[in-house]
C-alpha cells in the first residue's frame, strides 16, 4: 500500500471545500443544523425539565438504574447527559448515510479515473476516509457547542466543567463514528450507487446480526463474531461501562481493518 500523506490531505480537505463551500453543501449544513436545533429545543430541552423535576425524580431514579444509565444522572450538566444518549447513537447511524457517496459516486461520473491517475487507490481511499471525518467532526463540534451553550445559559458556573467533559465526548465520539466510516468505505468499492451501499450497510447489520445470533444460540463461542459489526461497544458506552480497550480500542482496530479490506479490493477493482 503506497501512500502519500499530501495527496490524501489534499483530497480530504476537498470533502471539507465541497461540504461548506458549495450551496448544496450549505443547504445540508442548514437543513442539519435545523434538525438539530429541534433536538436540542423539543428532545434535550423538555428531557432536562423531566430529569430536574422533584416530583418524578423517584421515579427517572428507577428507570434509569433498570436500563443501566444510572450514571448519567450524577452529571452536573443534564442536557450533556441527554445529548450523550442521542448522540451515541444518532451520529453511527447517520454516518451510513452520510458517507454512503465516498468514491461510488465518482465512478459513475467517470472523474475517478482521472482522479487515479493523480492519486494511488490507497490515496484516494483514505483521503475520502478523512474527508468524512473531518466533515463529522465538525458537525459533532457544532452539536456539543450548542449543548454547551444551553447548559450555560441555564446555570454560568458550568461552563468551564462542561466544556472539559463536551472535549472528552467529543474524542469519544469521534472514536465511535470511524469504524461506520470505514465500513462504506469499503461497501463503496463494490456498490454501484450510493443508495445501494447505504441498503447494503442495513443488510448487514440486520442480516449479519441474525446470523451471527442463530449461530450463537447453536454454539454460545460463535458470540464472538459481533464483534465484526461496528457500533458492539455502543450499549456499554451509553451507560458510561465501557473501559478504554472497548470504548477505544476496538473500533480503532475495526476501523484499520475495514480500510485494508477497502484497498486491497479497491486496488483489484475496475473504474
Amino acid at each position: 500500500m503506497q501512500l502519500h500523506a499530501k495527496r490524501s490531505l489534499d483530497i480530504a480537505l476537498f470533502e471539507l471545500v465541497r461540504l461548506f463551500l458549495t450551496k448544496r453543501g450549505l443547504f445540508a449544513v442548514a437543513a442539519f443544523s435545523i434538525c438539530w436545533l429541534i433536538v436540542l429545543r423539543y428532545a434535550i430541552g423538555e428531557a432536562v425539565n423531566l430529569l430536574n423535576s422533584p416530583n418524578i425524580a423517584g421515579f427517572i431514579d428507577q428507570v434509569f438504574g433498570a436500563i443501566g444509565l444510572s450514571k448519567l444522572l450524577t452529571w452536573p450538566q443534564a442536557e450533556l447527559a441527554v445529548y450523550w444518549l442521542i448522540a451515541v447513537y444518532s451520529f453511527p447511524s447517520f454516518c451510513l448515510f452520510l458517507c454512503a457517496d465516498q468514491t461510488v459516486g465518482d465512478r459513475q461520473r467517470g472523474t475517478l479515473r482521472f482522479l487515479s491517475l493523480r492519486a494511488t487507490r490507497a490515496e484516494i481511499i483514505l483521503g475520502r476516509f478523512i474527508g468524512q471525518l473531518l466533515i463529522l467532526i465538525v458537525l459533532l463540534s457544532i452539536t456539543l457547542a450548542a449543548t454547551l451553550a444551553m447548559f450555560t445559559y441555564r446555570e454560568p458556573s458550568l461552563f468551564f466543567a462542561g466544556l472539559s467533559h463536551s472535549l472528552i465526548l467529543l474524542g469519544y465520539l469521534v472514536v465511535a463514528v470511524m469504524p461506520f466510516i470505514a465500513l462504506m468505505s469499503l461497501i463503496n468499492t463494490f456498490s454501484r450507487s450510493a443508495r445501494l451501499a447505504f441498503i447494503v450497510a442495513i443488510l448487514f447489520f440486520v442480516g449479519g446480526k441474525i446470523i451471527v445470533g442463530l449461530l450463537a444460540w447453536q454454539l454460545p463461542a460463535l458470540e464472538v463474531l459481533n464483534y465484526i459489526f461496528p457500533g458492539y461497544q455502543l450499549a456499554d458506552m451509553a451507560a458510561q461501562n465501557a473501559g478504554l480497550m472497548l470504548a477505544v480500542g476496538l473500533p480503532l482496530i475495526q476501523t484499520m481493518i475495514l480500510l485494508i479490506f477497502a484497498e486491497r479490493i479497491f486496488a483489484r477493482s475496475s473504474l
